[in-house]
């Protein structure tokens, strides 16, 4: 699936998604053969940037096999200079044209933020970097945990596109797309955002 446009990298995410949602799962590319195929090199057609949760496995939500997705995971769908990097190697070095930043409903680092409990340790941090997002969602009305997590994926795919010197270049020159997604953990569905 390497060298592929923008919108049929879109529409295999939907598709499988689509699968995946229904039942109908087909879990393409996932035996021997294909594993010998990749073994000298990965060629996947997107990056995906999404929380570590364990109910949220990109691979299996949009019903792709082994090389198809280039995956970076951390609590929140959040991005330090590590995934930015693991983003930008993604893009320079294997030629993904398109970057997908999904959050997800019922998200334990996005509820955590909303509900300003405790966080001990290191996880005092994700709830801080997720404090602006929540800010701007409580004016939105609604679900406030889902409308942060939206806020958050906006705020992401924002960054990512303005990152400096790779990403905003690539983005002016229309060669690469960041698109914001919403998983809904219930229902097994993804929303693009337009």
């Amino acid at each position: 699936m390497s060298m592929m446009t923008v919108e049929r990298a879109l529409e295999s995410l939907k598709e499988g998604n689509k699968r995946f949602s229904s039942g109908k799962s087909e879990h393409p590319r996932q035996g021997h053969g294909r594993r010998a195929e990749i073994a000298g090199g990965q060629h996947p057609f997107v990056a995906i940037v999404a929380c570590s949760d364990s109910r949220v496995a990109p691979e299996i939500i949009f019903d792709q096999g082994l090389g198809d997705l280039f995956v970076v995971r951390c609590a929140g769908n959040l991005i330090d200079e590590i995934g930015l990097a693991s983003i930008e190697y993604a893009v320079e070095h294997l030629d993904v044209p398109l970057v997908v930043v999904m959050g997800h409903s019922r998200c334990g680092a996005i509820t955590a933020a909303v509900q300003k409990g405790a966080a001990p340790g290191h996880l005092s941090r994700v709830v801080s970097a997720l404090d602006p997002v929540v800010e701007r969602a409580k004016a939105l009305g609604g679900d406030l945990a889902d409308n942060a997590s939206r806020e958050n994926v906006r705020a992401a795919g924002a960054s990512l596109e303005s990152s400096e010197p790779l990403l905003r270049r690539l983005v002016d020159r229309g060669d690469l797309l960041v698109a914001g997604a919403f998983y809904d953990v219930e229902s097994g569905v993804v929303e693009f955002f337009e």
